[in-house]
């Protein structure tokens, strides 16, 4: 069954970059992909290949969660790319990301290329997680079926910009409403469509980056679009995004604070020395079943961001 692991950010780190793969290693980021696909040249995928595996075997990177994200399946790295990523360091790394997700069959089919290659070099079976992009009409047609295909699969991603091309959206500016897009939010349907088919399927949901890495206000709009529906993280390109994204992905000390109570509460009032009652009051607000698990979205969150909770429980009040 996949991993559940803090991904408020993910940091982008091209492969073709040794400086920004040294520098990675110092940022405050959740987790993040070192990148042989879209953010390096066809012309030197060899040697990023080379360099994203010694920066993995160096290792420094802490106990974020790393992946690697590999190039398209249809694409000519592909094999090449999973073969040696997992022969050469799949002991260091915690998950393998495919780009251009577009069907379960495919999803499938990498399992069982990363189970083989685990076989073959004396890693524990499914040892290797699987993250996935969806960037396309075809792979959001499909999300749900996606979503269940694979117990190694730990996080369906957002990609923006090849899903903006995809549909022909009327837009050059990944992450902004398009142009004349005056009344609610363009992006909400695949949102909440590729949320609902991860949350079905206990699988975390990524957002995808926000381009303009300048426009930090134009950052927060975005992050506090998907955060608020209910996304476990965001895509950082910039070091400059990683508070921000932190923070708008993390519960306020208020909203822990609350939601631990509600916790404590719960747990004491239907509890034998406590009243075994099922709803009860805490303050002015009435809680019950449906509240913990509420509360417990909420605490989980709080506890992977590293918040301590200001205020305690009385079962006298």
């Amino acid at each position: 069954m996949a991993v559940m692991r803090a991904r408020r950010s993910t940091l982008a780190v091209p492969g073709s970059n040794p400086r920004m793969l040294d520098k990675a290693r110092g940022l405050a980021t959740d987790a993040l992909f070192l990148d042989l696909e879209d953010a390096v040249s066809p012309l030197v995928k060899d040697q990023a290949r080379h360099n994203v595996i010694a920066a993995a075997l160096e290792g420094g990177y802490g106990d974020r969660v790393l992946s690697v994200r590999v190039n398209a399946m249809d694409s000519k790295w592909f094999r090449d790319d999973i073969t040696r990523v997992i022969n050469e360091a799949g002991s260091v790394i915690d998950c393998i990301m495919v780009p251009k997700m577009q069907t379960a069959a495919q999803l499938v089919q990498v399992d069982q290329l990363i189970a083989e290659l685990e076989a073959a070099n004396g890693l524990e079976i499914g040892a290797l997680g699987l993250e996935i992009q969806i960037e396309d009409a075809l792979g959001l047609v499909n999300v749900e079926t996606i979503a269940a295909a694979s117990d190694r699969l730990e996080s369906l991603i957002f990609g923006p910009a090849d899903f903006m091309a995809s549909i022909n959206m009327k837009s050059l500016v990944v992450g902004e409403q398009p142009s004349g897009y005056t009344e609610g939010d363009a992006f909400h349907y695949v949102l909440m469509r590729l949320l609902v088919a991860g949350r079905a399927f206990g699988k975390q949901v990524i957002d995808g980056p926000y381009l303009g890495i300048r426009d930090l206000d134009g950052l927060r709009r975005a992050a506090q679009r998907s955060a608020s529906l209910g996304f476990d993280g965001k895509w950082v390109l910039h070091p400059d995004q990683v508070d921000i994204v932190n923070e708008i992905f993390s519960p306020s000390q208020a909203d822990y604070d609350h939601a631990e109570l509600i916790l404590d509460a719960y747990d004491f009032h239907t509890s034998a020395s406590g009243g075994a009652r099922g709803a009860v009051m805490l303050g002015d607000e009435m809680i019950d079943e449906a509240s913990r698990k509420m509360a417990l979205v909420i605490s989980s969150k709080g506890r992977a961001a590293g918040l301590q909770r200001t205020s305690t429980f009385n079962s006298e009040n």
